[in-house]
């Protein structure tokens, strides 16, 4: 790879604008803030989150927050 790039005058020609396609700065930061909390789980059920989590490559505690954050929403939507 020491094979020196060799650049040339030649006209680049149509350009076009491409719509900005990034977040803000604004709709980058968290959903909601997040609270500790310390939780004792049986042995069999941490075991199968970190089987999962690891079969889909995430974090198990991740994937426990937002199994819990979906389970919220829907019992919301059930109650109104």
């Amino acid at each position: 790879m020491n094979k020196q790039i060799q650049y040339t005058d030649e006209p680049i020609g149509e350009l076009r604008l491409v719509a900005d396609f990034l977040s803000s700065p604004e709709e980058l930061k968290l959903k909601s803030e997040n609270t500790k909390v310390t939780i004792s789980l049986s042995s069999e059920s941490v075991a199968y989150f970190k089987h999962a989590a690891k079969t889909n490559h995430m974090q198990y505690q991740k994937m426990i927050r937002e199994l819990l954050d979906e389970y919220v929403a829907h019992q919301k939507n059930a109650n109104k």
